[in-house]
């Protein structure tokens, strides 16, 4: 048996205000594709919810290739909050990205709300990498690359 085409077409997150999450994220580099509202018992049926409205944004990365649709869920209402829970929790989530000057993305973010988690390390000869927490309380890794300066 042939194995099919496997192409991953986004990550999702659920946030508290989309507004703030495409703000934060079109900082960081990612560029807002569409934005709609999606409702009814069709988009429950996916996601077991029954009758749901959510509004959601589409964002690419500047290669194209991979994309982030950030939810905001208008009903039902959030049931839980992730957001604080610590890297060895079951289902943990975050997101990493690779960025150019990574002292001065963190500078921007921090300047408008986001918070740098422990410190700025140095794996090896091969990234430096750090955790920053949104203005939303996401967690977001960035990694840059050491042989690309």
């Amino acid at each position: 048996m042939a194995k099919s085409k496997l192409i991953m077409h986004n990550m999702g997150i659920v946030v508290e205000s989309l507004d703030n999450a495409i703000s934060f994220f079109s900082e960081i580099g990612l560029t807002l594709e569409g934005r709609a509202i999606i409702e009814g018992e069709w988009a429950g049926r996916v996601t077991g919810l029954g009758d749901q409205k959510v509004e959601i944004a589409m964002m690419v990365t500047p290669d194209g290739h991979s994309r982030l649709e950030i939810s905001q869920f208008i009903r039902p209402v959030v049931v839980s909050d992730h957001r604080n829970a610590p890297v060895n929790a079951l289902g943990y989530l975050r997101l990493m990205f690779t960025v150019e000057n990574l002292d001065e993305l963190i500078s921007r973010l921090t300047s408008q709300g986001a918070q740098l988690v422990g410190e700025v390390v140095q794996y090896e000869n091969i990234y430096r990498l750090c955790y920053i927490r949104g203005n939303d309380g996401l967690l977001v890794g960035l990694a840059e690359e050491l042989g690309n300066k």
